[in-house]
């Protein structure tokens, strides 16, 4: 090869690129040929180090892309190996050899992608300089999306939510059915590792419905929405989810049926039910939640609360501790006129203060209708009318705030509100009893 090579290099300059091609030819048509990759390697490194001109070295290295992309080489190893060899010696002079470089990568992420390296094909397409390719929008959209669902197949959300960003800028580039499929069903997995369950299930359950998507992919989809749905914050917008998913008849054949038709229900569920769906879970749908320091204090054990038994856990630990525990709540409301702190603590495995935390909480955020009594430590359930009940499942009580963290704020602010109301009623009432000589001046002052 290098002895061809020396004779190529005293060529004119225009005949340079045809002798360049016919060798190249040469290469991949030789039957059992051993030495392909060095073979590869002589003549690239001989275009762009010896320089051979420019025109020249696109020509070839354009027709040696199209000869990796097709079925030339048929070990994938082998592919990749040149690929990567190539890529190397092509890279120094990038400026030059920009488009052919893109290429290059293109093909070196779909067999990364084959052999199931999704980090690695991820790390390919993300070195590709779309912005200074003369690509159009919706090229740029296609690689965005491919990127973001190869950082989730790597449950690396953060990294896919910020190319997931530059996808929605240019999805109004396109009209192609296939790339805006894709994209709703990246926008449905990124709110399900954002743990914006109520939203994905919705967007994984109107994915479910699209006859172009294979019927096992719908099949999956349709099983995430209900596995969202049941994670979801326990009120009524999660009842609306629940109640189209338990209408739909795909759902019987799912494994997650039980745990979904207890949840619409709202009958109690049992520690071993939920160990069984917990099987069915993601990492990423298993992630710790911390409590605040507000809840923690006020979910601490009192003196009154120690007994033989009584569970020292100071809140949910899981995402999925804490949507069952929610829904338990407000199953114990369809059950009960009222309970005790201690009892609805029993009830969730948790400390009577913790107890009275959480149903404060979906009482506040509207995912609970009653009240607390503090001094008989009380939880009274308001009797829901049918309309509300029919309300609550098709989500009517309008759009409910559903922030995971209470920092205690809200009511340090109303408690604030009700004590300058009730410091300026007594002032309006001592000028009152002043001026009707019914209070000396010199008490007032007292």
């Amino acid at each position: 090869m290098d002895q061809k090579l020396a004779q190529l290099s005293v060529l004119n300059q225009k005949d340079k690129g045809a002798a360049y091609l016919f060798l190249l030819s040469g290469i991949f048509t030789s039957q059992g040929n051993i030495n392909i990759a060095h073979d590869v390697h002589a003549l690239v490194d001989h275009l762009i180090n010896q320089d051979a001109g420019i025109i020249a070295g696109r020509q070839v290295l354009s027709e040696l892309i199209k000869s990796l992309t097709s079925s030339a080489i048929l070990n994938s190893e082998l592919r990749k190996i040149i690929v990567e060899d190539v890529l190397s010696i092509v890279q120094l002079r990038a400026t030059s050899y920009e488009e052919q470089v893109n290429l290059l990568k293109f093909e070196l992420a779909d067999i990364l992608e084959n052999d199931e390296d999704w980090s690695g094909a991820a790390r390919v397409l993300r070195s590709i300089n779309l912005e200074a390719s003369q690509r159009s929008d919706e090229n740029k959209l296609r690689v965005y999306i491919r990127i973001v669902r190869l950082l989730l197949e790597e449950e690396d959300s953060v990294q896919a939510e910020t190319y997931y960003n530059r996808a929605t800028s240019l999805i109004h580039s396109t009209s192609d059915r296939e790339t805006l499929l894709a994209y709703k069903l990246c926008q449905a997995r990124i709110s399900d590792y954002a743990r914006k369950f109520l939203e994905a299930a919705s967007r994984y359950h109107e994915l479910s419905f699209v006859g172009e998507i294979d019927e096992d992919e719908r099949r999956y989809m349709l099983s995430a929405a209900v596995t969202c749905a049941v994670l979801a914050p326990a009120g009524p917008n999660r009842s609306r989810i629940l109640s189209s998913l338990y209408r739909d008849e795909r759902t019987a054949e799912l494994p997650t049926y039980n745990i979904l038709s207890k949840m619409f229900l709202d009958h109690i569920l049992r520690p071993v039910e939920v160990k069984e769906f917990e099987k069915t879970l993601k990492p990423h749908q298993l992630a710790k939640i911390a409590l605040s320091a507000n809840d923690r204090l006020s979910s601490s054990l009192e003196d009154g609360d120690f007994f033989e038994g009584a569970s020292t856990r100071t809140g949910p630990t899981t995402v999925l501790d804490r949507a069952v525990m929610e829904h338990n709540v407000l199953a114990s409301s369809r059950i009960y006129n009222n309970i005790t702190f201690g009892g609805l603590g029993a009830l969730l495995d948790l400390t009577p203060g913790a107890a009275e935390t959480m149903a404060r909480k979906m009482i506040e955020q509207g995912r609970l209708k009653g009240h607390i009594d503090q001094v008989d430590k009380l939880i009274c359930f308001e009797a829901a009318r049918e309309e509300d009940d029919a309300q609550g499942k098709a989500g009517g009580l309008g759009d409910v705030n559903q922030d995971t963290e209470d920092t205690g704020s809200l009511f340090t602010k109303r408690w604030d509100k009700q004590i300058r109301l009730t410091a300026a009623h007594v002032e309006t009432l001592a000028q009152h009893l002043t001026e009707n000589g019914l209070l000396c001046s010199e008490a007032v002052r007292m």
